[in-house]
């Protein structure tokens, strides 16, 4: 199921999930982190980042693996830590390109491990995210910011009053969101704008 959306992963992972889009280098070009704050507190703290076997796992891996498989090339103990933030069971799951860019998303439970459909739709899911950011990226700062204005429902007529612009103006640069989005509606766009992490 490859249109999962980021709302339906709360039912995928109630304990948490962290996606990051389209990586080059260390830097997502989009993400989305609802993980717990004091796990990701203790995560900064103690520079996880470089012993995070999930990290290293996606680094070079397509597809979706359990948390749990990752316990043995795990020095710092993490998978045993996450526990006691609720996270005792995880999934990871990664896309690679030849180019190396990569996208990756953590999701995790706390009442059961995940099953093996559910990896294959975790990775379909970051699969069709990291293809699709690809056009979300070629949207303008002044699209973005009006779709972030019609999520907050925000009336077009108003937009344009804030923006110091013509409602035309405003209306051409929503038509432009929706054509790069593939959505019927500004009200789509903005949904679709807002699952990849633009606003």
């Amino acid at each position: 199921m490859s249109d999962l959306s980021l709302s339906a992963l709360q039912t995928l992972a109630p304990a948490g999930y962290y996606v990051g889009l389209r990586i080059l280098f260390a830097f997502p070009a989009a993400e989305v982190n609802e993980l717990p704050t004091a796990w990701v507190e203790l995560y900064a703290r103690e520079r996880f980042l470089l012993a995070d076997p999930a990290l290293r796992w996606s680094l070079n891996h397509t597809g979706a693996i359990r948390w749990g498989d990752l316990s043995q090339d795990d020095p710092a103990g993490m998978t045993r830590l996450s526990a006691a933030y609720g996270m005792r069971y995880g999934a990871v799951a990664a896309f690679r390109e030849p180019s190396g860019l990569r996208s990756y998303g953590l999701f995790y439970r706390d009442d059961r491990d995940y099953e093996d459909t559910e990896l294959e739709q975790l990775a379909k899911f970051i699969a069709h995210r990291h293809r699709g950011v690809s056009s979300t990226l070629q949207l303008t700062q002044a699209e973005i910011a009006v779709l972030r204005s019609i999520k907050q429902g925000v009336r077009i007529k108003e937009i344009a009053h804030d923006f110091g612009v013509s409602e035309g103006a405003i209306k051409q640069r929503l038509r432009n969101a929706r054509l790069k989005l593939d959505a019927a509606t500004g009200a789509q766009a903005a949904i679709k704008a807002s699952e990849a992490g633009l606003i």
